[in-house]
């Protein structure tokens, strides 16, 4: 979120000066987490429930306004504490769920319905029609479950699914400010990572007291371990071990091409916060990601990435064998080859056993908000949007990628190459969860507008020194 000055004379190296600018932006930031602190330390949980999301809104929608590329840093942030913000507020003042709370980071994310409106028109032109179709399909799910189930479900389950696609809708139609955007997602991640992850190793070790309280009145033992110290898989501020997987996803392969002396640290917290997560997924989408940005890269930057990435693994190596990690890690990288006594793995073959039928016979779908989470993002978009919602929106996804992988002079900028690998690693998770809304999606949908961008923003470049050239 921070607005961050470089210092000149070889900052990369030195490193960075922070700074509040601009000063309007940041007494409302900072305004909000005076507010929160406060109700925090007095016990007002029930009164922030509706303070926090109605804040954070109008911060959001002030930041859009005025200071778009402070609003995106900041719609992230809020994505990433929300979740904490309320398991403090219920620990002091009692367990509520629904929790209003977490309406937060959709209400800010959904700020972008404007960028969407007004881009409309011409979206075409754009090259914005691939969203388009994504968001149709959305909206057809969002009106069979107005019919099926209850309004505000569906209104909740459409946030949810739509948010992300009008978020990096608005990272893509700002092709021209992109390097301005890129530099922001940076240090957002930089310092996302930084946080969350080093939170995400105390609370393995620690098990604060918030987290135990929230998991014991969730019963979400089986999928988030144990409300003890080592016994937990790690979620740190979000809502579960894979959501916070993916963010350290994200964030990893964007600090494994970024500068700064911050980034060695960084990655150390952040792998072995991901390692922590016992989320089987994200590490193979890790490591596909990490593959297909090596891929990416041009000789130079190629072999630089590489030798980095060994050296980060020749650090982790040692850390994870420390007794506290040691145990957890190793039993879960032995279950990668011991699918037989896979509980998990059976659970999940038995899933697609059930319902893969019935999900690809789905037509007309049951609509948004009336499902169950299912451990299959297919089925559980087929079976929410039908063929009828799931053809345009898996069109649309179609042509992003096309559009995302063409040969283009974005290719030379690592962070272009970044965006690429981070939605290439998504893939085979869509197998095992719904990783394309809310926090996940945001991720998912943010790097695919990011991608799109700069392939947009290198294009412009190209054709103005071709004029020039004239």
């Amino acid at each position: 979120m921070s607005q961050i000055q470089r210092i000149p004379n070889n900052s990369r190296k030195q490193g960075f000066s922070l700074t509040l600018q601009p000063q309007a932006a940041w007494m409302a930031i900072l305004g909000l987490l005076l507010i929160t602190a406060l109700c925090l330390a007095a016990g007002l949980g029930k009164v922030l429930n509706i303070i926090f999301p109605a804040g954070s809104f109008g911060v959001g929608l002030f930041l859009y306004l005025r200071y778009p590329i402070l609003y995106v840093g900041f719609t992230w942030w809020v994505f990433f504490l929300t979740p904490f913000v309320r398991r403090v507020s219920d620990f002091q003042s009692g367990f509520t769920d629904p929790s209003p709370m977490l309406l937060a980071p959709l209400l800010v994310a959904t700020i972008t319905i404007v960028t969407f409106y007004r881009n409309l028109p011409k979206a075409h032109e754009q090259g914005g029609l691939p969203f388009i179709l994504s968001a149709a399909g959305v909206f057809y799910g969002f009106l069979v479950g107005m019919i099926n189930g209850l309004p505000v479900p569906a209104i909740i389950s459409l946030m949810t699914w739509v948010s992300p696609i009008l978020f990096g809708f608005h990272l893509f139609v700002n092709w021209r400010d992109y390097p301005s955007y890129r530099e922001n997602i940076q240090r957002t991640f930089l310092w996302g990572v930084l946080v969350t992850a080093s939170y995400g190793v105390y609370q393995y070790l620690v098990a604060p007291e918030w987290d135990r309280f929230w998991l014991i009145q969730t019963k979400l033992y089986t999928s988030m371990g144990k409300p003890e110290p080592l016994g937990l898989r790690v979620w740190s501020t979000m809502n579960a071990p894979l959501q916070f997987g993916i963010v350290m996803l994200a964030g990893n392969i964007l600090l494994f091409i970024g500068q700064g002396n911050l980034r060695i640290p960084g990655l150390a917290v952040g792998i072995l916060s991901v390692l922590l997560t016992s989320v089987r997924t994200v590490w193979g989408g890790l490591i596909i990601a990490l593959i297909t940005l090596i891929s990416s890269l041009k000789g130079a930057l190629q072999i630089r990435l590489i030798a980095f990435i060994l050296m980060i693994v020749l650090c982790m190596v040692p850390l994870s064998t420390v007794e506290s990690f040691s145990q957890v890690i190793q039993s879960r990288v032995t279950s990668l080859t011991n699918v037989k006594d896979d509980q998990s793995a059976k659970d999940r073959a038995d899933l697609y056993g059930r319902t893969l039928n019935l999900a690809l016979s789905e037509v007309i779908g049951k609509g948004n908000g009336t499902l169950q989470p299912i451990d299959s993002g297919i089925i559980e978009l087929l079976l929410t949007l039908g063929w009828m919602g799931a053809i345009p929106y898996i069109g649309g996804l179609f042509l992003i990628f096309y559009s995302l992988f063409q040969a283009s002079k974005s290719k030379s900028d690592p962070f272009a190459s970044a965006a690429r690998a981070i939605v290439v690693g998504f893939l085979p998770m869509l197998a095992g969860s719904n990783v394309i809304i809310g926090i996940s999606g945001m991720v998912f949908w943010g790097f695919l507008g990011l991608g799109l961008a700069a392939n947009k923003h290198y294009q412009h470049q190209r054709i103005i020194g071709f004029k020039s050239s004239l």
